[in-house]
């Protein structure tokens, strides 16, 4: 594996933190005590199937991926950017954990652990708020997700997709967003030929 690096530029990290959260000098003093920042290079493993682990993930800049390995094919099933916690199921359930996490590119993460967490919580009573308000906003659009994926077909998936997460689009290779719509590359090649022939054509017409 790659080797993570612990970030020592706070100040950078709270200006970038700044731009959608503002902090009090005391909570940046509890928040820099508490060491909890760390970058990862793009192609970072988290987590692996098998593993057991503690750890928790806040992201503050960067993309993670979650995949599933079935017959030697990864077949991913969420991207978490920005501002989304990851609270792997395998912390909560402590049994070892059934799929991977990993970094689509170079991240930026707050890492926490029970402990850490209680300690936060404790001296940083708003964020137990929005911790909680972030992980139940993940989880009710991963149900939606889940809901939209059974029902719908590989195109509506892609389109539902650039409509809701354009930047995935921009920012995600293409053969993880073919596996996140549960197709193959060339798959999603035609598809995307597809849609931009119709979309001609109805210019054209229009």
């Amino acid at each position: 594996m790659t080797q993570s690096t612990r970030v020592r530029s706070e100040n950078n990290i709270f200006e970038f933190i700044s731009k959608s959260m503002l902090f009090s000098d005391e909570e940046i003093k509890v928040i820099s005590d508490l060491d909890v920042f760390m970058s990862f290079r793009k192609g970072r493993i988290l987590l692996e199937e098998g593993a057991l682990s503690t750890n928790g993930y806040f992201v503050l800049k960067g993309c993670l991926r979650s995949f599933y390995m079935v017959e030697g094919e990864e077949r991913t099933t969420a991207f978490y950017t920005e501002f989304e916690v990851i609270n792997p199921y395998c912390v909560i359930s402590g049994q070892p954990s059934k799929y991977y996490i990993s970094c689509v590119e170079e991240s930026i993460l707050l890492v926490t652990n029970p402990a850490i967490k209680r300690e936060l919580f404790k001296r940083l009573p708003r964020f137990e708020s929005l911790y909680n308000v972030l992980s139940e906003q993940l989880l009710a659009k991963s149900q939606t997700s889940f809901d939209e994926f059974k029902i719908s077909t590989p195109e509506q998936r892609y389109l539902n997709l650039r409509k809701t997460r354009p930047d995935l689009i921009q920012r995600i290779p293409q053969n993880q967003i073919a596996s996140y719509l549960g197709i193959t590359p060339p798959s999603l090649s035609r598809l995307r030929g597809r849609i931009f022939d119709k979309k001609v054509t109805y210019c054209s017409i229009s």
